[in-house]
């Protein structure tokens, strides 16, 4: 529901300033459900504030209840959703704030959903696998807004993500950065987990290994080859998601 939620903002909010229509449309550019004539912007929004409106109340009720983590699950998601793609926040056209402010927290939090509602508690596993895919997924953004850098320029107002400030500060080859930074931390918070789990912290930093590989040997030109990494990136997150919840 909240992948539901957070596109039909996304979608709602790049179609009016324009991104997505200029977007290549690969696996950026929205859903394309506004450009195609599927449905009206205005109708998409009323949907998303519809079912944000549910997931609070769902919230409410979960949170009357006693299932604190429910509500605590739901309330970030739509916070992540709304403050991603509407005004007044709008953080996905702010450098930093789109992932730090929104995705994150909600990425992370997700991460922590299973042993929280499992167990009660956030032991630490939780908090180290958690912080490792939340960067990972991070990672994935950066690149996953590579081929939107024209497109985004273009906007009005601009969607000044943290890739369009870095090739705006840094110049084209730095399009690779955001990417690159997000996968070096994740490595980090691997080596915390090999404290104590060293067959999770072995595995993690083989998988984040391959995708720092797959973003260094990128060409940020060529848009096609952007995407193929973009899914390779894609599934090396996931394996690792697995393999971390594997050796807890």
């Amino acid at each position: 529901m909240h992948g539901v939620l957070t596109h039909a903002f996304n979608d709602y909010s790049d179609h009016l300033s324009g991104t997505d229509t200029l977007s290549p449309a690969l696996l950026s550019g929205g859903s394309r459900v506004i450009q195609e004539g599927r449905i009206s912007p205005d109708a998409l929004l009323t949907l998303g504030k519809a079912l944000a409106g549910l997931l609070l109340i769902a919230a409410a009720v979960a949170a009357i209840f006693g299932f604190i983590p429910v509500a605590v699950l739901l309330v970030v998601g739509v916070w992540a959703a709304a403050s991603y793609s509407l005004p007044p926040f709008q953080f996905s056209y702010t450098p930093l704030a789109g992932e730090w402010l929104s995705l994150f927290p909600s990425i992370f939090v997700l991460g922590l959903a299973g042993p929280w509602l499992i167990l009660g508690t956030v032991p630490e596993w939780g908090y180290q696998n958690a912080a490792v895919n939340a960067l990972l997924c991070l990672a994935w953004v950066m690149v996953h807004h590579i081929p939107d850098q024209k497109a985004d320029r273009q906007a009005s107002p601009v969607k000044n993500t943290t890739v369009v400030w870095a090739v705006s500060r840094f110049g084209p080859a730095a399009a690779k950065a955001p990417a690159l930074l997000y996968l070096i931390l994740a490595a980090g918070c691997a080596l915390w987990i090999g404290s104590d789990r060293i067959w999770a912290a072995a595995g993690s930093l083989i998988f984040i290994g391959l995708s720092l590989l797959l973003v260094w040997k990128m060409n940020v030109h060529d848009v096609q080859q952007v995407t193929q990494h973009e899914k390779w990136l894609l599934l090396l997150a996931m394996a690792a998601a697995i393999w971390l919840g594997l050796f807890i």
